[in-house]
């Protein structure tokens, strides 16, 4: 069901913030299913994020969140207002308090250096801060770290937001389904984290169907 009016107290918006690990093509998919699901983005972009959009999939963007915003309107064909980009360093955007908190955020793919700030409480800029306030406020919060291999550092920093109540997600495609294409193995990572926001989808086959 298309939600027609943008209230983050509704629960009808999702922060997605992008950061500079590899995998940018599992944020775009991800941004793309959500929008054509009816729900609303803020989405946040990180200067590393930029460099790693134009480094894997030749997406050079523009510096003004409002010019980012009108281009993946276009190729995305959303409605009027369901997509909204923020400066990484906006204080004033709702993201960065908790009286107008998103009803989940996702950072994918997450960088260990997001993740890390995010554990300590750091918020020095947008994307921390948005995470910060999911944290404080009870609201789900889902990282994407695309590393490998895992240092006693990041594992100690995933296990202390895991149990903050965080979801740890790494994007670690199954096989079951029998993926003959790239696009499947990106879509079966993005089914899980859609699993975890509570939006349908049919994008694989689940187990035993």
């Amino acid at each position: 069901m298309r939600i027609s009016k943008r209230n983050n107290l509704e629960s009808n918006t999702i922060a997605l913030a992008y950061t500079g690990a590899s995998g940018a093509i599992y944020g775009l998919r991800l941004l793309e299913c959500i929008l054509s699901a009816g729900y609303y983005v803020d989405l946040m972009i990180s200067p590393a994020a930029r460099i790693t959009l134009a480094t894997e999939i030749n997406l050079d963007l523009p510096n003004s969140p409002l010019a980012i915003a009108e281009l993946l309107h276009q190729g995305y064909n959303t409605t009027q207002n369901q997509l909204r980009v923020f400066d990484h360093q906006d204080w004033s955007a709702p993201l960065a308090s908790g009286s107008n908190p998103p009803a989940a955020m996702v950072v994918c793919p997450c960088t260990m250096g997001t993740l890390a700030a995010i554990a300590l409480g750091n918020s020095d800029n947008l994307i921390e801060r948005a995470a910060d306030v999911c944290i404080k406020e009870g609201r789900r919060l889902i990282l994407v770290p695309r590393e490998t291999p895992f240092s006693v550092i990041h594992l100690e920093n995933m296990l202390r937001l895991a149990r903050l109540g965080v979801i740890i997600l790494p994007p670690n495609p199954g096989f079951y389904h029998h993926p003959a294409t790239v696009a499947e193995l990106i879509d079966f990572v993005v089914a899980r984290i859609l699993d975890h926001l509570g939006i349908a989808h049919h994008l694989m086959v689940r187990w035993s169907e």
